[in-house]
């Protein structure tokens, strides 16, 4: 059966002015909408941190979903990452997804004590970080994993966290595509590196190697994440009437398989998430409940 379709809103993380992240996450979460992302980016400086915001915004907001989008492995051991989402999802009552990203712009994470990455190192240490993530979520008493980049020697994983907890990778290329078809539980791709174009393709990819894995595509979490803006005149798919927004994301439910969106608002975040919320949601929904 498929996944009901979800709906959320960017938060961005700028540190200036204090209070602004939180504004928008109370706004998001009284809207009733299912996600709150956030980006990840610590080498930014006018940034805060998004784990710290994370966990701050998952205490003041009551029914969201929170999602790192993504995060930013090279700097971010896999072991403690995979305790954080486990403890934040305890203790918010399973209201948080893990986010996770190979890494990029590369100078900026070795700045900052990263390491660099060829294209297939970063894939390698992916692929390994979610075998690490997997086994810190197991249960188990104790685990051990054996990766050139990232290893676990017999540490005693806990708590579990709830079955809820979902790995949602951002990913584009062939072979981190296939990884989520076949390990994760969730793709983040974002309209902005991945067109309207090539989503079918990439689409594909995942399904193709979730069934070789032996996997329903259909229980995998598809969330596009649309730089936008809703306003009167059309100048582009997401920049145009919330008329026009529902009619797009309707045949990305249906002809492509995607099953969430997330709005990350151009400018005018307050009155842009209102009128996600207010206009293009309940639209989308009245459309997909319709049979034809």
């Amino acid at each position: 059966m498929p996944l009901p379709v979800l709906f959320g809103a960017n938060v961005e993380p700028s540190a200036l002015p204090v209070g602004r992240s939180t504004e928008q996450a109370l706004l998001i979460d009284s809207l009733g909408l299912d996600l709150l992302t956030i980006q990840d980016h610590p080498y930014q400086a006018a940034f805060d941190d998004t784990w710290t915001l994370l966990t701050f915004l998952a205490a003041r907001t009551r029914h969201v979903t929170l999602v790192p989008t993504v995060s930013s492995l090279p700097l971010r051991p896999p072991a403690v990452l995979a305790k954080a989402a486990a403890t934040l999802d305890r203790l918010t009552g399973s209201r948080v997804q893990l986010g996770l990203g190979a890494g990029a712009f590369w100078e900026a994470i070795e700045a900052m004590g990263g390491s660099r990455r060829t294209p297939r190192e970063a894939v390698d240490a992916l692929e390994e970080a979610i075998t690490v993530i997997r086994a810190m979520w197991s249960g188990e008493r104790s685990v051990r994993t054996h990766g050139a980049h990232y290893s676990l020697a017999g540490v005693h994983p806990g708590p579990a966290p709830s079955p809820g907890l979902g790995l949602w990778l951002g990913s584009y290329g062939p072979r981190t595509l296939a990884l989520t078809g076949a390990k994760a539980d969730g793709w983040l791709p974002s309209h902005a590196y991945l067109g309207l174009d090539a989503l079918p393709t990439a689409v594909r990819r995942i399904d193709d190697a979730a069934l070789a894995a032996g996997r329903d595509p259909d229980t995998i979490r598809r969330v596009y994440n649309i730089a936008g803006v809703i306003q009167p005149g059309s100048a582009g798919p997401f920049q145009g009437p919330a008329a026009q927004w529902a009619e797009h994301l309707v045949a990305l439910v249906r002809t492509v398989g995607m099953n969430g969106f997330v709005i990350w608002p151009e400018r005018d975040h307050t009155r842009q998430i209102r009128a996600f919320a207010a206009e293009v949601v309940p639209a989308v929904r009245e459309a997909l409940a319709r049979k034809t």
